[in-house]
């Protein structure tokens, strides 16, 4: 009988309990008045930083990991160990999207660099930004707490 508890427990808990538990909102709006909204996990420790989105199967469409790298500075992301194609945001610290890598390789360990300085990278289900139609220029918004200087 214990068993079959937790076999109902685990079949209503949602598929990512960190993005679940974790969740932050964050925002975009776009130049054309639209108002896109997400729920991300925020990685801050060097750890999460180095981890990412690394292992994970699927990401649902309205989810995202935000690296907040503390202040505007040069990034380099890669894909090593990301098993799904993703988009990558670059985001400067007034919430501007300075660029967009689109549909990036999954595994690759070829290096995406920012555009120019960045505080944060929003990444995301690979085709979105296209899906979306995001675009330089667009602005992002978290709460306070997350960005806060």
């Amino acid at each position: 009988m214990p068993f079959l508890r937790i076999l109902a427990l685990l079949l209503f808990l949602p598929p990512w309990p960190a993005l679940a538990a974790g969740a932050t909102p964050l925002t975009i709006a776009t130049q054309d008045g639209r108002s896109l909204s997400f729920s991300v996990e925020v990685a801050r420790t060097p750890q999460e930083l180095a981890r990412g989105l690394m292992n994970r199967s699927s990401l649902p469409a309205d989810a995202g990991m935000l690296f907040d790298f503390g202040e505007d500075r040069p990034v380099n992301m890669w894909m090593k160990n990301t098993l799904i194609p993703l988009d990558m945001v670059f985001i400067t610290r007034d919430g501007r999207i300075a660029g967009i890598a689109e549909r990036t390789v999954p595994m690759s360990l070829e290096v995406i660099p920012s555009p120019e300085a960045v505080r944060a990278v929003l990444e995301v289900n690979g085709g979105t930004a296209d899906r979306l139609k995001l675009k330089a220029g667009d602005r992002v918004s978290v709460p306070v707490p997350v960005f806060a200087p």
